[in-house]
């Protein structure tokens, strides 16, 4: 699967489990680890959990599965990395200290849903 159609699926997982403020950005001119990163919040541990879960069957479902996995519901921030896609799933708090979108202010965003 080409890896923005894994991030767009990704994506759409997210959203169908209500994930808010998802983003995701073109990175391949500005890191060399992945093309895209999907970003997105949870209102609470279980609804991270819930998010992360759905995007993993979603994409297990297509043939593709995380190369590695990181981070804990108890510190607000899931990372799913399937090499040329990068999903972090925070809480707000977490999103908000970490401000990724900031960082990463110079890739380009494909799709924003509020």
């Amino acid at each position: 699967m080409e890896s923005l159609e894994l991030a767009r699926k990704a994506v759409d997982a997210a959203s169908e489990k209500q994930a808010v403020n998802i983003v995701l950005l073109d990175v391949r001119e500005k890191c060399s680890f992945a093309d895209y990163f999907v970003i997105c919040s949870g209102d609470n541990p279980r609804q991270i959990r819930s998010i992360c879960d759905d995007i993993a069957k979603s994409l297990k479902d297509e043939g593709e599965i995380a190369h590695h996995e990181e981070g804990s519901l108890e510190s607000g921030w899931y990372l799913l990395d399937y090499s040329d896609v990068i999903v972090h799933v925070f809480g707000e708090k977490e999103r908000e200290y970490y401000a990724l979108e900031e960082l990463w202010s110079s890739a380009r965003v494909v799709l924003r849903v509020q």
